[in-house]
């Protein structure tokens, strides 16, 4: 059986794109992190299975169901550049009609508009502010805002500028109030509302974004200014995206990139456990 890949990537958050709309592929976690090995593998912060909801047995009301798993081959509920990669894939594949749809999640469903240059709009849910907890990177203490996109978030806005921030080791925080682990932002606010974010996800490392995490660190920075309505551009060191909120809704807009396509070897494939 021919196992089908694309690369793709979202403000340089990478992905292993994985055609696979029967359900068939057994996908361990030793394959997903396999795949992710920028060594031994293909290279990526993540995988995207392409599947029809049905074939997985998971709830959606759209045909096609984006099941995530980030680099160490853990489930995530949730991301918001993987989506974009996602849902422009089913339109550039034709496995979709028209560009408006819906693309299930483990976060639930996820309404997307893929745009004519390619760039992509994910409805991406409420943005809950959940509590306050600290982060704790080189020794020092951050306090943070916990956020809640689908997946959970800790927003450190700092005065500091983050791109000097040593982020080669993982940062550590509070294990009682994030039992499941958690995605890590740290965010200068700039002129004209503009922020300039780093993130250490959850299961992957250091990433060059982090599309829920974007959400999440505007979702902060509103909480901190007293309001939960507003529009930013997040500056990440792979790009730029818009998030929008709402009141009880949020909107992540930003492109969504295609590099290479080809087959993987059976022997290799069969090989990881």
């Amino acid at each position: 059986m021919a196992i089908e890949f694309l690369k793709g990537h979202g403000t340089q958050n990478d992905f292993v794109l994985l055609p696979d709309p029967s359900g068939r592929l057994e996908l361990t976690p030793g394959r997903v992190a396999a795949l992710c090995d920028r060594q031994r593998g293909l290279g990526a912060d993540g995988v995207l299975r392409v599947a029809r909801a049905e074939a997985l047995g998971l709830p959606s009301a759209g045909e096609w169901f984006m099941d995530y798993r980030n680099a160490d081959g853990s489930v995530a509920e949730m991301c918001g550049n993987g989506m974009r990669v996602f849902a422009r894939y089913l339109v550039d594949a034709g496995l979709v009609d028209g560009r408006e749809f819906v693309v299930g999640s483990r976060a639930g469903d996820r309404p997307v508009v893929v745009h004519p240059d390619g760039s992509v709009t994910v409805e991406m849910g409420p943005a809950a502010i959940t509590g306050a907890s600290v982060s704790i990177v080189d020794g020092r203490h951050f306090s943070g805002v916990a956020v809640n996109v689908g997946n959970p978030h800790l927003v450190s806005i700092v005065d500091e500028d983050v791109r000097e921030l040593d982020l080669a080791l993982p940062p550590r925080y509070d294990r009682d109030f994030f039992p499941e682990g958690v995605n890590l932002e740290f965010v200068n606010p700039l002129d004209d509302g503009l922020l300039r974010m780093r993130v250490y996800e959850r299961g992957v490392g250091e990433t060059r974004s982090c599309g829920t995490g974007t959400v999440a660190a505007v979702a902060a920075a509103l909480h901190q200014a007293g309001t939960d309505t507003g529009e930013s551009i997040v500056e990440i060191p792979g790009g730029r995206v818009t998030v929008a909120l709402r009141r009880g809704q949020s909107t992540l807009t930003g492109p969504a990139e295609f590099v290479a396509r080809g087959e993987l070897y059976e022997a290799w494939w069969d090989a990881q456990q």
